[in-house]
Formats: structure tokens, C-alpha cells, sequence
């Protein structure tokens, strides 16, 4: 994937959720050589779920992503570990 489809795809909306075993969880926004350096490093802890539409999502994702509707996040499509890095993004149209 070339870095202008990364970019498109996760610039406005790269959300982090940190959470940690009794405490609430940090919410940070990740730059897009943030986001490709957490994939890269295939650490098992960086778990990246798309947002977008289903059929937005089945056009077009990055490598890995899982899909997840946005209305429908439960926590059986969340990994059990409560320290991984959950990476959600979708595509803005502003």
C-alpha cells in the first residue's frame, strides 16, 4: 500500500484506546507514521478495527483490519488483553 492510501485512510481519525486493569481508559490520536510504525512492529498487542461503512470496508482497508460497526462495539470482537493497543479509524468526508 503506498503512503497517500495509508494516509487517506487513517489521517482524520486515528484513535487509540489504552486500557489498563483499573483505570479509565486514555484516548490518544496517533499520526499516520504513529499508526504504520505500531503495524509494522507485529508486537501482537496492536489490534486495528475499521469503522467505516461495511461496504466502504469491504472495497478497501488496511492490511489487518478488522471490521467493526461503530453502532456495535461490544467487547466479544475486543481482545481480552486489557493492554493492548486498539486502533480505531474511519475515512472523513470534511
Amino acid at each position: 500500500m503506498d503512503r497517500r492510501t495509508f494516509v487517506s485512510l487513517v489521517a482524520l481519525a486515528g484513535f487509540v484506546v489504552a486500557c489498563s486493569r483499573g483505570s479509565s481508559p486514555e484516548l490518544k490520536s496517533l499520526t499516520v507514521d504513529e499508526v504504520q510504525a505500531r503495524i509494522d512492529a507485529h508486537d501482537g498487542k496492536t489490534f486495528v478495527y475499521d469503522n467505516n461503512p461495511k461496504e466502504r470496508y469491504d472495497q478497501s482497508h488496511l492490511p489487518g483490519a478488522r471490521w467493526v460497526s461503530f453502532r456495535e462495539v461490544t467487547a466479544a470482537v475486543l481482545p481480552p488483553d486489557k493492554s493492548a493497543t486498539l486502533i480505531f479509524y474511519c475515512a472523513s468526508e470534511l
